[in-house]
């Protein structure tokens, strides 16, 4: 049976989405059928992919709206290992409401979730910034949360809300287990980015932070920007070795 992996965060631009997809990518390259689902209507996974707009064109917002089933929204990718089910036609839409509602109140979510985890698929969903009923509904679904968190001055700030969400998420889906909180964007040698990170560390409880943190390189961003998984493109990139790192640990748990 597989599992359900939520990558949640409070706020954007926090490295949510590019951990969501390295993360998928050095698990499928570990040989585990990975299934990324993009659940954020602004449909960021299809750039980090490389993916075109035909085949990302339809996805997850036309398969809960029932126009499409699954068959027709789950793709293959360069890894063979990895499929993924982009958000669709959603991202073309001025409004989200719509997807919103449908993914948290359609039976066609759960199925969704069901039938991956009985093909024993490995499911990392890319949730929307905040905890709104997109993040809650795929939580219900999930075995496992990470939050990534940018080590930023309002680091701290935006923590509390994110917990405080989780905290919910838990006692409403015992399964759930928080996995930790994903420090990125660390810039070694920075006297405010190793300030945040050492602020954060003593201010949560032992073990709450991942001992695995994401340094912010060039060639993570190159990456992105190029449409590929730094752990594809730049595989000895500090980045890449983080990302293989937390996929190793996670397997681990995954076990």
């Amino acid at each position: 049976m597989g599992r359900v992996l939520a990558v949640v965060s409070q706020k954007g631009g926090v490295g949510k989405t590019t951990t969501a997809i390295n993360l998928a990518a050095a698990l499928a390259r570990r040989g585990q059928k990975i299934l990324l689902i993009d659940a954020d209507p602004q449909g960021s996974v299809r750039f980090g992919l490389g993916l075109s707009a035909a085949a990302t064109r339809i996805g997850l917002s036309d398969y809960l709206a029932g126009t499409h089933e699954m068959h027709k929204v789950v793709r293959t990718t360069h890894l063979p290992w990895l499929r993924v089910v982009s958000a669709g036609s959603v991202t073309e839409s001025p409004s989200h409401d719509r997807f919103q509602h449908q993914l948290a109140e359609s039976p066609r979510t759960a199925e969704l979730f069901d039938r991956a985890r009985e093909r024993d698929y490995t499911v990392i969903v890319d949730t929307p910034p905040g905890l709104g009923p997109v993040t809650h509904r795929v939580l219900s679904f999930s075995q496992h949360v990470i939050v990534p968190l940018q080590c930023e001055p309002l680091a701290l700030q935006t923590t509390s809300q994110i917990l405080r969400g989780i905290k919910a998420a838990l006692a409403g889906n015992p399964s759930l287990s928080m996995e930790g909180i994903l420090l990125t964007m660390v810039e070694a040698g920075n006297p405010a980015s190793e300030r945040v990170a050492a602020a954060v560390r003593e201010q949560l409880p032992d073990g709450l932070v991942l001992d695995v943190w994401v340094p912010r390189t060039v060639a993570s961003i190159d990456a992105f920007a190029a449409g590929q998984p730094v752990v594809v493109r730049s595989p000895n990139d500090p980045a890449a070795e983080a990302y293989r790192a937390l996929a190793t640990h996670l397997a681990g748990r995954f076990e």
